[in-house]
């Protein structure tokens, strides 16, 4: 693998926050480099001119945390281009301040419980997805209540549940309760069931939904519908 490949494979890890899923697989990466003397450079882009500038800023950090970690870079440039507040979110970045202190007197605090209430979403999306097959198997409604994550087949998306509740600090051993309030990790009795499982499934709608939307625009904005052809200089 090169370095720049080594580069790019870190920044799977590095999530659109409110889609879930890496900007590696949405496009987002415009290019990815590696000079011999462990420069690595990042160029992302986005959808929109007017992307949220927060969503934005998560990203670009987390980005600029996944490449710095990766072994023999020595320095890391993430550059957001075609965006229009990459300068701030760019040097902000660039000198590891705050969302809040970068966006100063536009936001009143930094990103962390933005990114809770995403990981949340994230977990009631993912049970979606993992009761979704067990009761087109057969299994009750009420029977779900009672499993926990042990008794449930190997796929990658429990893999995805377990590791977005491990995020937020919540249970996700195999001991654990399938169902849980994702905001305090309460097990989800009987009564709360129906109400909760319609939660999971219109938030793994919405998600879903969002990306298609997201996709589109950023295939019509590049005439792409990815940028990970293109992302990895030879």
């Amino acid at each position: 693998m090169t370095d720049a490949s080594r580069v790019l494979a870190a920044l799977d890890s590095v999530r659109d926050p409110e889609l879930d899923e890496p900007i590696t697989a949405l496009g987002f990466v415009a290019s990815c480099t590696m000079s011999d003397d462990g420069v690595a450079e990042v160029r992302l882009r986005l959808p929109t001119y007017f992307c949220a500038p927060n969503f934005a800023f998560l990203m670009v950090a987390d980005a600029y945390d996944a490449v710095s970690a990766v072994d023999g870079v020595e320095r890391t440039e993430v550059v957001l281009e075609d965006h229009f507040a990459s300068v701030q979110i760019n040097g902000g970045v660039a000198a590891r301040a705050g969302f809040a202190q970068v966006f100063d007197g536009e936001a009143v605090d930094d990103l962390g419980q933005l990114r809770a209430d995403f990981l949340r979403k994230a977990v009631l999306a993912g049970t979606d997805r993992v009761c979704r097959p067990l009761l087109a198997a057969g299994a009750a409604a009420e029977d779900l209540a009672g499993m926990v994550l042990g008794e449930l087949a190997a796929s990658a998306d429990l893999d995805r549940l377990r590791s977005r509740r491990a995020d937020l600090g919540l249970p996700a051993g195999d001991d654990a309760r399938l169902l849980i309030d994702p905001a305090t990790g309460a097990a989800i009795g009987v009564d709360a069931l129906p109400l909760h499982l319609r939660r999971a499934r219109t938030t793994r709608v919405s998600l879903e939904a969002n990306a298609v939307t997201c996709r589109d625009l950023f295939a019509q904005r590049y005439h792409s519908a990815s940028g990970l052809a293109e992302a990895v200089a030879p």
